[in-house]
């Protein structure tokens, strides 16, 4: 058995060969739904089961909608949204609202909505099949959470999602029986540091330090890079202790995750 982690998106922006943030884990597990979903064929769309959103910024949920009214139909089986009660509500108020979008979560009926919202909070698991995702703590400018999806075969995946520096999140990771895979962000350079405050986002330095609170040793994958900022973010993490584990993603990787081979890439 194995675990799949396909990077369907993981720029901090648009523009050419970008796409927003968005995971797709085995064939029916969705984490985000930002521009990357928009990659998917219909037929893997119809798979997704679960979507669980880290936050409410509209490039991890911009595709929702869209992907809602794609796999449409009055028998569709329904989709699983999981998510804090605030992105909840956000999505209820300003989204599904018959304004900006169709309120999926009533149809085709009320009792029978292709949407079905799941509140969740941290330190809380749920289980689907073989994985079990467990919600983590994060820090951002909203209320966030982090995912890790374990397989009961020994194999693990976390992301953090859009996150600051939050001892929380740490002891989190730590608490997680393996971890092979991280996906985590620096979407700003150092010298952007006030910044980085501002909108709670890592730079690379800030990085580094906090990754030495990991007891694991896994694969470090780099996300949510700001565009213009690459190449400033890229040359400051290779000085990190941590630059021979990490990836910088470009949106179109796959990971296949097996309990002896550990963290595989394959494309």
């Amino acid at each position: 058995m194995s675990l799949s982690v396909r990077i369907l998106g993981a720029s901090g922006g648009i523009g050419p060969n970008r796409r927003t943030t968005s995971i797709l884990i085995d064939e029916d597990i969705l984490i985000d739904a930002g521009s990357g979903v928009g990659d998917l064929t219909l037929g893997e769309l119809e798979q997704v089961r679960h979507i669980f959103l880290t936050h409410s910024h509209l490039d991890h949920i911009g595709f929702l909608p869209m992907l809602a009214d794609m796999v449409y139909s009055p028998d569709a089986p329904p989709i699983q949204v999981h998510a804090l009660p605030a992105t909840l509500k956000a999505l209820r108020d300003h989204v599904f609202n018959w304004v900006i979008w169709p309120d999926f979560t009533c149809l085709p009926s009320p009792e029978r909505p292709l949407l079905q919202f799941q509140a969740i909070q941290p330190g809380q698991q749920v289980m689907i099949g073989s994985r079990e995702i467990h919600i983590l703590p994060a820090l951002h400018t909203v209320p966030a959470v982090g995912y890790g999806v374990m397989h009961n075969d020994g194999m693990g995946f976390a992301f953090t999602g859009d996150t600051s520096s939050s001892g929380a999140l740490w002891e989190a990771l730590n608490t997680l029986p393996y971890l092979d895979l991280l996906m985590i962000e620096s979407g700003l350079p150092d010298e952007m540091d006030g910044m980085a405050d501002l909108a709670k986002h890592y730079t690379p330095h800030r990085l580094a330090d906090d990754l030495e609170a990991l007891h694991h040793q896994p694969r470090i994958a780099i996300t949510h890079l700001k565009p213009g900022h690459e190449s400033a973010i890229r040359r400051q993490l290779q000085q990190s202790r941590h630059a021979s584990r990490m990836v910088l993603l470009e949106g179109s990787e796959r990971f296949e995750l097996h309990a002896q081979n550990r963290a595989l890439k394959v494309g």
